[in-house]
């Protein structure tokens, strides 16, 4: 895993452009740690941070090939995950290889078999590969979107790169928000409408799509869309079929030459793939490194919920014996919590998930000290849905993001001149109706399957974007390679066409999943009841953040207060009232923290509101 950015510019000449290019580059060093380079050429530039995974003496970037004539110069962040079949393909056509690593495999890959490449990747990727004589870029990201990359069209040129840091780096991108932006912020956040990257100028490549930036002009287009098809099998073929996907994506993620681990939190999803992984890397005379959190007096302060029925540690213990893993905990207490709430707004580039981000931040950073690439569970529950909006009648039926019903709670916060501005029902409708008209159907689909095909893309578009956009900006921020089998893009093609009566099999949440690897985990963890993301329960946390907040309110120069009302701010402060502004995950304690983090990222990144 890695940093990639660069600049592509007809009218300069880029070669005296080293100074900017590093100052870009360096924003990225803490997603690659290992080795970085640069490319400067006459009209595009290059620049790359390495953490070191495979192949760790040869795969420099960024990395050069000639092929009939035209020289190709490639950076890249990901992980590939089929490169031995690609690899020999490409070896049966005539190709040499000089490294092991995919890096490699993919600049030959776009050399001999052009754009269509992309196709052929089953992994987790963003790159960019300049062509030097018809002095084009091409850029692609992964089907799912597991990497990420955005990019800003500026007078006479192109700039890109992982993180919106580096492009704010460039003297053309301007750190300024209008008013989609906001809209983006305070209606949408912390998710973002797919290809927007608030700032004003800022895009992001969407999941599955590739294309050209050539004479001054951007072109990119989709590579890879889920398509609606008959399902034919019967359950149990398709519990096997579910359980060669999954098993096989697990196995394939394993490789590496640094050491890895498994996220373990007790639910089905991370105990389910830490003991595939225990038992692949068994075969090798290998052991698992396991890796929980939990925070402070937690087990003082839990209390049951229709969310959380059952706290996790006690899943955990059995989940460390029945496994014999190495297992290492990570307590967090309420200061670090509220401290690394600024991090993470410095590792998103975003205000996001509040303590949802800074936890996993935190959490990051220490699994880092055993491990460089660990494995996690995210996905599973958009694909096989597990969440509470695919299985509640009522909540399903809702036309709206099922896990943002709050928009006209959250636009009351909108300074009158803004809300003036902005039809905040309209803005949140007009992206669900477009996000489900893109949800291919079958003509004889009944209601519920049209539905759920709808869900299930509502999911993939959006909430699952923005946990992914969290997972890759908390870990990475401590060059941690986080993987995420259940996003294999196969599992996901596959499912958009199963039945939602075998998802739910016998009425149990991802009864399908549970069903197919019954034999992989101990039952009271193979049947327990979804449990989300553990967050803190000690009600220090909201002490903290309303002090944090109180402050943000009596500062007149806070620059929360040219975007929002300071007697909402108030009211939310006085008021006991719990809103769920982004699904379970983000109520009172963490709007309030959620004010907070705009509040520093307007400041830390200077933004100026137009």
């Amino acid at each position: 895993m890695c940093g990639i950015t660069g600049m592509v510019h007809m009218e300069q000449d880029l070669r005296k452009q080293a100074s900017l290019l590093r100052q870009m580059q360096e924003t990225l060093n803490r997603r690659g740690p290992d080795q970085e380079g640069i490319f400067l050429g006459e009209h595009c530039a290059l620049a790359h941070t390495r953490l070191a995974v495979i192949d760790v003496e040869h795969g420099r970037q960024p990395m050069e090939t000639t092929v009939s004539g035209e020289t190709y110069t490639i950076v890249y962040n990901g992980e590939l995950y089929n490169t031995p079949e690609l690899r020999g393909q490409l070896e049966r056509e005539g190709v040499q290889f000089q490294t092991h690593c995919d890096t490699e495999v993919i600049l030959q890959s776009y050399a001999n078999w052009g754009p269509r490449c992309v196709e052929q990747f089953n992994g987790i990727f963003a790159f960019a590969i300049w062509e030097h004589h018809a002095q084009r870029l091409f850029l692609a990201r992964d089907r799912i979107g597991v990497k990420p990359l955005f990019y800003a069209e500026i007078p006479g040129g192109l700039v890109f790169g992982s993180e919106i840091k580096a492009l704010l780096k460039h003297p053309d991108v301007p750190h300024e928000i209008d008013k989609i932006g906001i809209s983006e912020l305070l209606l949408m956040g912390p998710g973002r409408t797919p290809g927007y990257g608030v700032f004003r100028t800022v895009r992001e490549v969407k999941p599955a799509y590739c294309g050209y930036y050539m004479q001054g002009t951007l072109h990119l287009h989709p590579y890879w869309e889920l398509h609606a098809a008959v399902h034919t099998e019967s359950f149990s073929q398709t519990a096997e079929h579910v359980r060669e996907l999954v098993t096989d994506a697990v196995r394939r993620q394993l490789v590496s030459d640094v050491p890895i681990g498994t996220f373990l939190s007790g639910g089905l999803d991370s105990s389910l793939l830490s003991s595939l992984a225990c038992r692949e890397l068994h075969s090798r005379g290998e052991e698992l490194h396991t890796f929980s959190v939990d925070y402070r007096d937690n087990d003082r302060y839990f209390q049951k919920s229709h969310f959380q029925p059952t706290s996790d540690p006690t899943y955990i213990r059995c989940m460390e014996r029945y496994l014999g893993s190495q297992h290492h905990w990570t307590v967090l207490d309420t200061p670090a919590l509220a401290e690394a709430l600024s991090a993470a707004v410095e590792a998103r580039d975003l205000p996001g998930m509040v303590d949802v981000d800074s936890s996993l931040l935190l959490f990051c950073r220490e699994i880092r000290q055993e491990v460089t690439v660990a494995l996690s569970g995210e996905c599973a529950d958009e694909l096989f849905g597990g969440y509470p909006w695919y299985r509640d009648p009522d909540v399903r039926r809702v036309n709206g993001f099922p896990w943002a019903q709050s928009t006209a709670y959250r636009s009351q916060f909108l300074r009158p001149e803004f809300a003036a501005e902005i039809d905040a029902q309209q803005y949140v409708q007009d992206a669900y109706a477009r996000t489900i008209a893109s949800a291919e159907k079958l003509p004889d689909d009944s209601p519920l399957e049209a539905r759920m095909r709808e869900m299930m893309k509502l999911n993939l578009d959006w909430f699952m974007q923005t946990l992914l956009d969290r997972k890759d900006r908390m870990s990475m921020y401590s060059a941690l390679e986080v993987r995420v089998p259940f996003c294999d893009y196969r599992i996901a093609e596959y499912l958009y066409n199963v039945p939602w009566e075998y998802k739910d099999w016998n009425g149990y949440e991802k009864g399908l999943l549970r069903t197919a690897m019954q034999d992989a985990l101990p039952p009271e963890v193979l049947w327990r009841k979804k449990s989300p993301y553990p967050k803190t329960h000690n009600p220090s946390y909201l002490a903290a953040v309303s002090h944090m907040l109180e402050e943000v309110v009596r500062d007149p120069q806070s620059p929360v207060l040219q975007l929002v009302r300071k007697d909402m701010l108030e009211r939310l402060l006085a008021s006991e009232e719990s809103v769920q502004w982004y699904g379970q995950l983000m109520t009172r304690p963490q709007i309030m923290a959620y004010f907070v983090q705009i509040n520093d990222w307007l400041m830390r990144y200077q933004v100026k509101i137009v």
